[in-house]
């Protein structure tokens, strides 16, 4: 890890630090030279060797402890630092049975925990829709019940491990009440007859994601996930949790953008001296430099006040993941400008973290949706004092 400073900040105990270091250290060690040609297999074997290495038990609580988000904040930070598909295949073992560890039955924790936190089986979180990313309230997809069972139908879209997972926890409307009110979420696995990927999806940094049927789906009432109309609540006590740490994995990609500048500038010469001897090129290493650490202390306050026992982040969360996101995308954005034309080849570092970084301005809430949520917590806390 280039720069460990931050480790020391009071965000963070001693078990903390020690972990991150132990984690950087194996990530050193394993996650040179990963293949993102054939991005099934390789999220297949990351995950497998994520579990074998004990890191992804940290992604579940099989006995109903709170999650340590400070954990999770710093695997994310890390694995993206090193490879983004690193990242992204741990924090789906998180996303995917975040529901199941907060408010699954002990059949449910006992059945499939032990299998994602190691590494065993994959997990998804399947509550986008055509018509409904950020406006989950218009969600259509319906959960019917007869007799013991539910029958679903609807699709959901742009679902991570999409095609690759071995369950998925799915959100569908079972009309409780209407809007947010009247969704239910439930484990679903891919040999349920009904369950269809439609469509895999091609993005400019290529992960699993894909489109999904459920056509008359059957399953039993057991395989819901706490209560009937809790879906909502469920969903977004989940990226209560996990969109902090989007906003770590976004850190984890500025941060490495920094390293690969610093590099760049001084081992780059123009007229007989280095880059970094230019004022310009200072003020670009200031400015990343700047933004590398407010963005942590964003971070690591939504993560710390969860760990604390706050019931909810919202605000800080929204604020971690708007303004990393946001500034990630400046940070690495500078880092190919001073790596000139180099900065643009395909196989360098910088050019794959400008792809990789874009995604993260979009899921798991939208930079404008994170506005709209730090604002209307803003405005109620004013109109309620």
């Amino acid at each position: 890890m280039a720069d460990r400073s931050f480790l020391d900040w009071p965000f963070f105990e001693p078990h903390h630090r020690d972990f991150a270091r132990d984690l950087d250290d194996w990530a050193s060690g394993n996650l040179t030279g990963i293949d993102h040609a054939d991005t099934d297999s390789t999220c297949r074997k990351l995950v497998a060797e994520l579990g074998r290495a004990g890191w992804l038990k940290h992604t579940a609580s099989p006995d109903g402890a709170p999650l340590d988000v400070r954990k999770l904040v710093l695997s994310r930070e890390i694995l993206a630092r090193h490879d983004g598909l690193a990242d992204f295949s741990f924090a789906m073992q998180g996303l995917g049975t975040g529901a199941i560890s907060l408010f699954g039955t002990a059949e449910q924790k006992q059945q499939w925990l032990p299998l994602t936190s190691t590494g065993k089986a994959i997990s998804a979180f399947a509550l986008t829709e055509p018509q409904s990313g950020s406006d989950v309230a218009n969600s259509t997809m319906t959960a019917t019940r007869d007799g013991n069972d539910y029958i679903l139908n609807g699709e959901k879209t742009w679902i991570s491990n999409g095609g690759i997972a071995d369950l998925y926890t799915v959100f569908a409307r079972t009309g409780e009440a209407p809007g947010a009110r009247g969704l239910s979420a439930f484990i679903v696995t891919p040999d349920m007859p009904g369950f269809e990927v439609v469509e895999r999806l091609q993005v400019m940094a290529p992960h699993p994601l894909a489109r999904l049927r459920f056509s008359d789906l059957r399953l039993p009432a057991s395989a819901m996930i706490g209560a009937p109309g809790q879906g909502f609540k469920l969903a977004m006590s989940v990226l209560d949790v996990f969109r902090t740490t989007v906003a770590a994995a976004a850190l984890g990609f500025a941060r490495r953008a920094l390293d690969e500048a610093v590099t760049r500038v001084t081992e780059r010469q123009i007229g007989g001296k280095p880059l970094a001897d230019m004022q310009m090129v200072q003020a670009h290493i200031a400015d990343m430099a700047v933004d590398v650490d407010a963005s942590a202390l964003l971070i690591y306050r939504a993560a710390w006040l969860k760990d604390q026992g706050a019931a909810r982040v919202s605000r800080e969360a929204a604020m971690a993941k708007l303004f990393s996101t946001d500034q990630a995308q400046q940070v690495i954005d500078r880092a190919v400008q001073l790596h000139g034309g180099d900065g643009v080849r395909c196989g360098q570092k910088v050019e794959a973290l400008y792809r990789d970084i874009r995604a993260l301005r979009i899921y798991e809430g939208a930079s404008d949706v994170q506005r709209i949520i730090i604002a209307r917590q803003v405005l109620d806390q004013l109109r309620g004092s």
